[in-house]
């Protein structure tokens, strides 16, 4: 079984080659955001440490974190940003080893993907074979997420300002896939890489 990390800037499509690899190949997928929004889940192991730092005002009704308001403190205080990343990152990456070691004992898959926003930053080199960047065009990205988000000018620029350099990114990884074209390209790549 195979271990490949995913990384790319936002609008790159990661999501799009993600789907594509797990209904084609026998691939399991794990996304980083996903395992933090599970455990920062009411009796989940980073919930109690995040409403002690940051108070239960970031709670909602149900007592749940409300996401919507924790980010809106730590977007706008990059010091709280770090706090809540020293709590959540950890954990969800102790998390995804276990999941890896689990499925690295079943044999169920041929490749697991693990796609995280801070893979290279947060050291997913140690624990993957080998890491994949999903490059796009500038342009190319910045028109996906106004399509797609609504996103503006101003927080396409913001969101960017915060991402690794396109530099880094290559510097980093093993392999570049290019998903500026049509997808059929992308494929391609995907397909020489995986077949």
């Amino acid at each position: 079984m195979k271990v490949i990390g995913i990384t790319g800037g936002v609008g790159c499509g990661k999501t799009t080659v993600l789907r594509y690899i797990s209904d084609n190949y026998n691939a399991k997928v794990i996304y980083a955001d996903d395992v933090a929004k599970e455990l920062m889940q009411k009796d989940a192991k980073a919930y109690t440490r995040i409403v002690e730092v940051f108070g239960d005002g970031i709670l909602r009704g149900d007592l749940e974190i409300d996401r919507a308001k924790l980010s809106q403190i730590v977007f706008t205080n990059k010091f709280k940003l770090v706090v809540l990343n020293s709590i959540v990152h950890p954990l969800v990456k102790k998390h995804i080893i276990e999941d890896i070691a689990r499925e690295s004992c079943e044999q169920k898959y041929d490749y697991v993907f693990v796609e995280a926003a801070l893979l290279i930053e947060d050291h997913y080199d140690v624990i993957c074979d080998e890491l994949w960047y999903i490059y796009a065009d500038e342009t190319v990205r910045r028109n996906r997420l106004k399509e797609s988000r609504n996103y503006t000018d101003e927080k396409i620029d913001d969101v960017i300002s915060n991402q690794l350099s396109e530099d880094e990114f290559r510097k980093a990884c093993q392999e570049t896939i290019d998903n500026s074209y049509e997808f059929e390209y992308t494929k391609c790549q995907i397909d020489k890489l995986l077949g």
